[in-house]
């Protein structure tokens, strides 16, 4: 949970900020905030990085991120292409490394819900000027 003002941080180095809070409503806050993040969680590490994960080449480790991790990440930035610019799915590759670790760690997904609805909803707060 640290991890996530340093992440806030570094994207307001790169500009995102917006500190405006314009629109009040709270359906453009919730489903990012609350819903997106159980979906993400539940395809990207629920059943992908879980499926890599039974292999034996997923379950290597590149120093302490297995490589179902990794791969299930990239795939996890990817997406995010549809509905962002290069950049700032780039920028979602790095929280999402850290939502695997507990995955994988922990082996269930409430860990890795909890710190992505943490890291949109500060995220959302911070910089999209929506709430």
């Amino acid at each position: 949970m640290a991890l996530a003002p340093l992440f806030w941080l570094v994207l307001w180095q790169l500009g995102y900020a917006h500190f405006e809070l314009a629109d009040k409503n709270p359906w453009r806050l919730f489903l990012p905030a609350l819903v997106y993040p159980v979906l993400e969680e539940m395809v990207f590490r629920g059943l992908i990085q879980q499926e890599l994960y039974r292999s034996s080449w997923g379950k290597r480790r590149a120093f302490f991120l297995s490589n179902a991790n990794i791969a299930g990440s990239l795939m996890f930035a990817l997406s995010h292409l549809i509905y962002h610019p290069p950049m700032r799915a780039l920028c979602v590759f790095f929280p999402s490394l850290i939502f695997g670790y507990f995955r994988d760690r922990y082996g269930s997904l409430a860990p890795s819900i909890a710190l992505h609805i943490l890291y949109n909803s500060g995220y959302l707060l911070l910089f999209s000027g929506c709430c």
